[in-house]
């Protein structure tokens, strides 16, 4: 039986959203940690999430999303983690799972998706904000080498494009980091107010 109870007992109140309206918990303990335990995700854990993305809106609900993934451990993950960035591949070498999740660029061919990127940014949240119900964390990466990672996983460039990396796991001690990641993953989180980001017309 999967807990789906979202007790989010392991995210510090430290790095909760200080939040001038409310919002749901769950929006507000997200957050993208580089500490990770060595505990791993079960694959029927791994399916929830993958449920999960698959049932985010899309255009003319055409799901244009694929995700390829990799345990810790195992030659999937050690191909994924060496397109990542070097900063990314210092941290991102210890989470449990790291994903690649990628658009599809055309409705048919010929007819460019113009909203993919959109729909699959809106299905990375909805597997993430899953993942944070159930206490795993997800931290999503734009550094690394999209041509290296079309070749890796051995699909065609001209039908998906490689959007953003994701390193998932269950939260791990910071002191185990080193330097400025360990003063990232202390410091409390910051955004910018609605004002800065809407206008009533």
């Amino acid at each position: 039986m999967i807990d789906l109870k979202g007790n989010n007992s392991d995210c510090s109140d430290q790095k909760k959203a200080k939040t001038i309206f409310p919002v749901l918990d769950l929006l507000r303990e997200r957050w993208s940690p580089r500490s990770f335990t060595p505990d791993p995700i079960s694959e029927i854990h791994m399916n929830t999430l993958l449920e999960a993305a698959s049932w985010s809106f899309s255009a003319s609900n055409l799901q244009p999303w694929y995700y390829y993934y990799g345990h810790r451990g195992t030659p999937g993950f050690d191909a994924i983690l060496s397109c990542l960035a070097p900063g990314n591949q210092i941290w991102a070498k210890n989470a449990a799972v790291l994903m690649v999740s990628l658009a599809k660029k055309e409705k048919e061919p010929g007819k460019p998706n113009i909203w993919s990127k959109h729909d699959l940014g809106a299905a990375n949240m909805s597997l993430v904000l899953q993942a944070q119900s159930m206490n795993i964390h997800g931290h999503l990466m734009g550094g690394f080498d999209s041509a290296k990672i079309i070749a890796v996983i051995e699909t065609d460039a001209s039908v998906y494009e490689p959007v953003a990396c994701i390193a998932l796991g269950y939260l791990g001690d910071p002191d185990l980091l080193d330097g400025s990641l360990r003063e990232r993953e202390l410091a409390e989180r910051s955004r910018q107010g609605i004002t800065d980001i809407s206008r009533r017309l």
